[in-house]
């Protein structure tokens, strides 16, 4: 005969099997490594994620630890190594992961202001210049972030194929400058002519975000404007960034880590929004799957390479 008192006890049971497994891995993971990528300076990547990773501890119960990889190669290989346990990568650069064997899963993906989830690659010229189109620029220097850049690098070598021309047989110079912060750079001190980067709509940017904080300045000094730069190539889209956990982590952890982003527009508005300047909407769940198409660019571009060399 099944009592009150059985389903009570039950119940106690289940409740105590839930708390003792969410300790479990607290025990095993006291502490955990959240890394990003230098889109801007290191400082400047502390200073946004600092709330975010303040809110993640107090969320998780765990102590999260943020480290800023030098580029998408040491995320990559700090995943690899299992050090790292939760990443922001570029699209690229988690299809170079998933690719290359590590074993990483997307679980929510970047969304845009107007919902959209997908940006764009552009080539900037300063506005000054007489450069109008990819044409106009034979000879001359063009600045790419990172090898493993989907917005940097795959994808505008993918769109100058598309338009007959290879990158490092055209210009005079192929510069990788190491982040999408210091392509602007380069470009507006003249160090290169013409620079890849991302962009989200004409608002919303990597140059709007560094506009916006007077980081960008000409040769002589003067804070730079919106109206100093000109896009004349744009891509087409691409599939936004995803964060993605180590595929062997507990699987209550995962889903703990998952619920704290998509959870953190609501109960962290101001780190949340700190992340992307106000930008961007509430994260929304995401699958390595979607990246599928992006692993067929990169391998297209690794193609591209084996030709040229």
């Amino acid at each position: 005969m099944i009592t009150r008192r059985l389903i009570l006890a039950g119940a106690a049971a289940l409740t105590f099997a839930g708390s003792a497994s969410a300790e479990d891995w607290k025990t095993k993971y006291p502490e955990i490594t959240f890394a990003a990528i230098p889109a801007e300076n290191g400082s400047g990547v502390t200073e946004r994620y600092g709330p975010f990773i303040n809110y993640l501890s107090k969320e998780l119960g765990v102590k999260v630890t943020l480290r800023v990889a030098n580029d998408y190669a040491a995320l990559i290989e700090g995943q690899r190594a299992g050090n790292i346990h939760i990443g922001y990568y570029g699209p690229a650069s988690f299809a170079r992961a998933r690719l290359t064997g590590v074993k990483t899963d997307a679980f929510v993906i970047d969304v845009n202001s107007d919902g959209s989830k997908g940006y764009y690659s552009v080539f900037y010229v300063l506005a000054k210049s007489p450069y109008q189109k990819i044409e106009d620029l034979k000879g001359k220097n063009l600045g790419l972030v990172d090898p493993n850049s989907t917005s940097g690098n795959n994808m505008p070598r993918f769109k100058l194929n598309a338009m007959g021309i290879d990158p490092d047989a055209y210009f005079s110079k192929v510069v990788f400058t190491g982040s999408h912060e210091n392509a602007v750079l380069a470009l507006a001190q003249g160090t290169v002519d013409v620079a890849a980067n991302w962009w989200n709509a004409d608002d919303d940017s990597n140059l709007t975000r560094m506009l916006n904080k007077g980081m960008v300045k000409s040769p002589d000094g003067a804070v730079m404007k919106k109206e100093d730069f000109r896009i004349i190539v744009k891509s087409d889209l691409i599939i936004n960034s995803p964060y993605a956990y180590l595929s062997d982590l507990p699987e209550d952890m995962k889903a703990a880590i998952k619920k704290a982003f998509i959870d953190a527009a609501t109960k962290d508005p101001e780190a949340f929004k700190k992340l992307s300047d106000g930008k961007n909407k509430p994260w929304e769940p995401v699958a390595n799957d979607d990246y599928n198409k992006t692993i067929e660019l990169i391998k297209f571009v690794d193609n591209l390479r084996k030709k040229a060399s």
